[in-house]
């Protein structure tokens, strides 16, 4: 469990800066050089490589130098991981939002009460009187 929990700790830490998340969405159309990642950030090629390298120890990308070109490729694991865990909690909170949502409407004053129709309704069995 605690490796479990220490490889979350790794993937929510490094999806929590707006600049690897995009790193990560460019890497979903395919593997990217550092400099085409690097491309759309106004940022220096050494704070890429940083991002890069905190996304690579989360295990959220894999990078590969072949000659001077250095290539990134996005991981499936670890967010599969997150997007598991985050899918409890998901359960979880939509029950209470459907449990709340039943007792508002159980409360709710402005609707008016579902009242029986009398006519509609049998007398219990043992009010039958056989003449």
């Amino acid at each position: 469990m605690v490796k479990y929990s220490t490889r979350l700790d790794a993937t929510f830490s490094a999806l929590s800066d707006p600049t690897r998340r995009t790193i990560l969405l460019t890497l979903q159309r395919g593997d990217a050089s550092v400099t085409e990642l690097a491309r759309p950030h106004d940022i220096s090629m050494p704070a890429i490589l940083k991002h890069l390298n905190v996304l690579e120890q989360a295990g959220l990308i894999e990078q590969k130098k072949t000659g001077r070109v250095r290539m990134c490729r996005l991981t499936v694991a670890p967010m599969q991981q997150a997007a598991d865990w985050l899918s409890l909690y998901r359960v979880f909170w939509e029950n209470q939002l459907h449990n709340l949502g039943r007792f508002l409407e159980q409360t709710d004053p402005s609707k008016p009460k579902k009242q029986e129709n009398k006519a509609c309704r049998k007398p219990p069995s043992h009010l039958h009187r056989r003449s």
